[in-house]
């Protein structure tokens, strides 16, 4: 029997078994676990640790007291001799390495022993879909990585998340995603793609455990959850006692593993990645129906009932990358104002604000710290209208407001990072919702031509300054092309748009995300936010694999935050009240950008809800 042989190779050195044990590992198909055995006096709070960090620490079997074999996993086992080699604990120390545990079988009788899921048993299906396995190809073990992610503590147990990596070829990521993903008792999908400091790892040259492994051209960083973080937990407990696995020298089971074909599964539990940064380099995760759900979204956000034009300006899923950047950011500023009006006091229009407190309530709901930074012209108007929109329901909590001047060369630098350092960015996202964008003359037009630059503070400067900046990211919605952040398709504005060639903003944002009108694209960040939150796949990514699904109550508190037509035309009157117009026509009314609240921003507020929330029980 296969199994048997490779219980075999256990008894081969060291170095053999990682390198023609590895190979074997990877074509026998068989399941693997880590193991920890610990005094039956530490077995529920281990259990319990086991529970609440799923990812790196699945559990396939708890033995009872004193049993050496596992039925449900492998005939005939004895854990005190069918691991390769052991690590000795004592007090959390580890003070040994052995080829069993037979001298220690008195022991053993009050000991229980853990069997937990491991990554080398979806190393099989990650070949057979045809992605090189890197550690094996060069007969190496695979690294494994101590991060800086603290799993969720219980009891005695506390530690940090391990990882392990493997260079994955860039166009190889959906198939890797999908692949583990469909295993989660070998720790499921990755739990981050990219940029290893991103997990507190600077140098993957330098594994704690395993072997360094090479990488290709090409090649991007995938990290999983791996069970050697249950080696951390036994240190971090003290344990008198207790042993584990040597890293790298599994316990091989009976069972096959469970890998089922991508194309077999459905679309909720199909990922899909998107690269979302390129400095530093990182992906997010979706389920391919979450993915979609925020595709039609766009859709619905782009349409242009003005006639503008808008849709030459729209690239598919700038969206979709947008809100998954949001979702993983913990600090975002968002931006807003366009004084299109400059005969009128004030000159501000009601495009921008809206969509702009749509998505701050949102973000607010997730637990992520909000500002919005505007003209110091209009900061006490803008206090105003947020507090009446905080009394009458519109959003829970005032949002803090700010303004930007350009006081020298290296203003925007401290406004967006503490004491100026690149390195301690304030904020990890910023948002420009029809913001007056500054064109390629510097200076500032409506799209009749007219430079408003008088009335306009140097907030482009932040967007400048922050693609500079590793770690922060931004998003322009606009509805013209002389937005700020639409500078990113700036060509299409000139060719396509009126007076394209002189009102076009020349500031690009990482994510241009084109509507009808921009107000509709801030509802739709606002709408794709709860989805992707809503959405287990991205979720248990952005946990890094570690905590626990949201509460009924999360969820509802995340879809009370959404815009709704009351909201909505609340708002609207609010910004009458203080003398702020209709973009288009100037009107002092329910309406924007020409168009009347009543049907056209009603009627889509509700589409946008309708793909957002799922249909009330007909029960």
């Amino acid at each position: 029997m296969l199994t048997q042989a490779i219980r075999g190779s256990r008894l081969i050195s060291q170095t053999k078994f990682y390198t023609w044990g590895t190979r074997m590992r990877m074509d026998s198909g068989f399941l693997q676990a880590n193991v920890v055995i610990l005094h039956k006096n530490l077995a529920d709070d281990f259990e319990a640790f086991c529970r609440a960090n799923g990812s790196p620490l699945p559990l396939l079997y708890r033995s009872q007291t004193g049993e050496w074999g596992c039925p449900p996993l492998a005939a005939n086992a004895d854990i005190r001799t069918d691991c390769p080699q052991y690590c000795v604990f004592e007090n959390g120390v580890l003070t040994s390495k052995v080829a069993n545990l037979l001298p220690y079988t008195s022991q053993l009788q009050n000991m229980v022993s853990f069997y937990l899921g491991c990554s080398f048993s979806f190393e099989s299906a990650l070949e057979k879909a045809g992605v090189p396995v890197r550690n094996v190809e060069q007969g190496k073990n695979v690294s494994m990585f101590r991060t800086a992610r603290p799993c969720q503590r219980v009891g005695g147990f506390e530690c940090p998340l391990v990882v392990t990596m493997r260079p994955v070829p860039q166009d190889k990521l959906d198939i890797v995603a999908q692949c583990t993903h469909l295993i989660p008792q070998a720790h499921g999908g990755p739990v981050h793609i990219g940029d290893p400091a991103m997990l507190g790892i600077q140098d993957l040259t330098q594994p704690e455990y395993g072997d360094p492994v090479e990488s290709r051209s090409g090649d991007v960083p995938v990290f999983w959850a791996c069970g050697v973080t249950g080696v951390e937990a036994v240190q971090s407990s003290k344990a008198s006692l207790a042993f584990t696995h040597s890293p790298g020298c599994m316990f091989v089971t009976d069972k096959e593993d469970m890998a089922t074909s991508p194309l077999t599964v459905k679309p909720s539990e199909c990922p899909e990645t998107f690269c979302i940064s390129q400095n530093p380099l990182h992906y997010s995760i979706a389920s391919k129906a979450t993915v979609e759900k925020i595709r039609q979204l766009e859709e619905i956000a782009v349409e242009d009932p003005g006639q503008r034009g808008i849709r030459v300006l729209f690239v598919q899923d700038e969206l979709v990358r947008s809100c998954l950047s949001l979702s993983h950011a913990s600090s975002v500023l968002i931006t807003t104002g366009f004084p299109t009006h400059y005969m009128h006091d004030p000159p501000e229009e009601t495009d921008g604000p809206p969509g702009a407190i749509a998505m701050a309530a949102t973000l607010q709901s997730l637990g992520k710290q909000v500002a919005v930074v505007t003209d110091q012209r209009a900061l006490d108007m803008n206090r105003r209208i947020v507090q009446d929109a905080v009394e009458r329901g519109v959003i829970k909590t005032a949002v803090p407001l700010l303004s930007f001047q350009n006081t020298g060369p290296d203003a925007a630098i401290h406004f967006l990072c503490h004491d100026g350092d690149p390195n301690k960015p304030r904020y990890d996202h910023l948002v420009a919702i029809e913001r007056s964008g500054r064109a390629s003359d510097g200076n500032y037009y409506n799209m009749r031509m007219v430079n408003i630059k008088h009335l306009v503070d140097p907030i482009d400067d932040l967007f400048t300054a922050a693609s500079s900046i590793p770690g922060i990211s931004t998003t322009g919605i606009g509805d013209g092309g002389n937005e700020l952040g639409m500078g990113k398709v700036k060509d299409l504005v000139k060719t396509h748009m009126p007076n394209g060639g002189v009102i076009a903003c020349d500031v690009p944002a990482d994510f241009a995300v084109t509507t009808g009108v921009s107000n509709w694209g801030g509802y739709a960040v606002a709408c794709g936010l709860y989805l992707l939150n809503c959405c287990p796949i991205h979720l248990r990514y952005l946990q890094c694999g570690l905590g626990q699904p949201p509460t009924a109550q999360d969820q509802e508190a995340w879809a009370n935050s959404l815009p709704t037509v009351e909201k909505e035309e609340e708002l609207l009157s609010i910004l009458v009240k203080y003398g702020v117009r209709s973009g288009k026509t100037g009107n002092l009314a329910l309406e924007v950008d020409g168009l009347t609240f009543h049907p056209t921003h009603s009627d889509l507020i509700r589409r946008l809800r309708e793909v957002t929330l799922p249909a009330p029980s007909s029960s």
